[in-house]
């Protein structure tokens, strides 16, 4: 049975189906303090299950990470996802079995395609402060890819009111490549601000609320909150503080089964 709040069951009139709204609260999510680490699972993961909370698409993990200062994971294994990081505060030093090594901070994006087999660890590059980060599953369009990584900083200036795309299945507009039928935007929104979203027919879309208090197509929603999205043709976001959200537009949730 579905257990998220204020859900609005999807009917058909004709040959239309009407919009399917799913809201996921922050204070809903699994959380498992770990002391070096504080992470909120919007799906299941680890020791968290819910069978209600499975996925939404292709989208199967959206981690809300803090790393305490010189703490993180060591190297662990990963294989045929594509694994979105996504910088929200702080630093973290990134080392893998492709011989890839390096630093982001808050603005940069990494996507790293575990594939055929890869392994990476992750360790805040402070000593003194914590990191802060959106950790992203996706599962790939098919298995067996050949292992990839590629990290971009995306500055607040190209996401300031307005949609920035960060990762695509083609690469366009400069964005991160993803193996899958994605597109994943962010956007930095000033307080009074109204942000706009037309979607295509028979996608699914999914909006993680990084920070601040927003309305979308009326609904409050709050930093850490997030809303699913079936057959709806435009979304209107009004900004009631200044905002980050991330955005997926994903193949139709009903090709994947009801996994929320």
């Amino acid at each position: 049975m579905n257990t998220l709040a204020d859900t609005q069951v999807t009917t058909q009139t004709g040959n239309l189906a009407q919009p399917k709204i799913q809201i996921r609260k922050s204070k809903e999510r699994g959380h498992a303090n770990h002391g070096w680490l504080d992470s909120y699972h919007s799906f299941s993961f680890a020791n968290y299950y819910d069978p209600a909370h499975m996925g939404f698409s292709v989208l199967r993990v959206i981690n809300e990470d803090i790393v305490a200062a010189s703490q993180g994971f060591g190297m662990h294994s990963h294989r045929d996802m594509e694994i979105v990081t996504y910088m929200l505060g702080g630093a973290i030093q990134h080392k893998d079995s492709m011989g890839n090594g390096s630093v982001i901070r808050a603005g940069d994006v990494q996507r790293m395609t575990a594939g055929t087999g890869v392994r990476h660890s992750e360790f805040n590059a402070s000593n003194e402060e914590p990191a802060h980060l959106l950790q992203i599953w996706l599962l790939p369009e098919r298995n067996g890819i050949e292992p990839g990584y590629e990290e971009k900083h995306f500055d607040a200036a190209s996401k300031a009111n307005q949609w920035r795309l960060i990762a695509s299945r083609n690469r366009r507009q400069g964005s991160l490549l993803i193996h899958q039928d994605v597109d994943l935007y962010a956007t930095v929104l000033d307080a009074g601000k109204t942000l706009e979203y037309a979607t295509r027919p028979g996608r699914s879309l999914y909006f993680q609320i990084a920070r601040g208090s927003v309305q979308v197509n009326g609904t409050p929603l709050e930093t850490g909150d997030a809303i699913a999205m079936d057959d709806v043709t435009n979304v209107e976001i009004v900004s009631q503080t200044d905002a980050e959200i991330v955005l997926f537009d994903l193949p139709s949730s009903s090709l994947y089964g009801d996994q929320e």
